[in-house]
């Protein structure tokens, strides 16, 4: 009989999987599993905040081998700028849309932003507009917003002289408070329409351009039934 010999002791690093992670990095990692994608953005659990999750990942692509990586740089460009909301809806509720225009501190043009936003009320519509607007400064690096509404009662909420009542707006309002609070500082205020109209304009782009296109889907449609 042949004596088996003796397998060499393994030199390398490689470990079963999980064997030498942190359990608070994989809690953290399956925390971050369970975001929800946005436009833009992704939406954290609520035990889970930004810097943890990015944290995470950092530690999670040094365990791996990926070494450490450098926060990106900041986007280059005016920190403080202004932003014009607008929220539509044709019927209450009715089709609606959300535009969102950001200006620079000399006036000049940063972005502008239209979304199709569906069947909802105006109200809730200029809620989504605002939230549009904070998803977009924080994506571009902003963090000193004035942003100009001519929803009175979007104002007053957000600045506390009026109580949120109903259930829907409640939940549009909480989003937006707590978007707020990642900013330096942000200041709402009621503009005029007449002084809101190129965001207004925005709104009803968003609303035709999807009517148009539910249209034209229509018109294929019906081709080609006739065919």
């Amino acid at each position: 009989m042949t004596a088996c010999s003796r397998a060499p002791r393994a030199t390398g690093s490689s470990t079963t999987p999980g064997s030498r992670v942190d359990p608070s990095l994989l809690e953290r990692l399956r925390l971050l599993a369970q975001a929800r994608p946005g436009a833009g953005m992704l939406h954290l659990p609520s035990e889970l905040s930004p810097d943890s999750a990015l944290g995470a990942i950092r530690a999670a692509l040094q365990a791996l081998g990926g070494g450490a990586v450098r926060p990106a740089d900041p986007p280059k460009g005016p920190r403080r700028v202004r932003i014009h909301i607008d929220g539509a809806a044709r019927g209450n509720p009715g089709p609606a849309g959300a535009g969102v225009l950001i200006l620079g501190p000399g006036g000049d043009v940063v972005e502008r932003t239209h979304r199709w936003l569906g069947e909802a009320t105006n109200n809730v519509a200029e809620y989504q507009a605002l939230l549009i607007a904070l998803e977009r400064a924080i994506a571009l690096g902003f963090s000193d917003l004035e942003i100009c509404s001519d929803s009175e009662l979007l104002v007053r909420q957000l600045n506390g002289q009026y109580k949120v009542r109903h259930p829907a707006l409640r939940v549009l309002h909480a989003q937006a408070v707590e978007r707020i609070g990642g900013f330096r500082r942000v200041q709402i205020r009621h503009v005029p329409r007449e002084l809101n109209a190129e965001a207004d304009a925005l709104a009803n782009r968003g609303i035709d351009e999807a009517v148009r296109k539910r249209l034209q889907a229509q018109q294929a449609l019906a081709e080609e039934d006739r065919r």
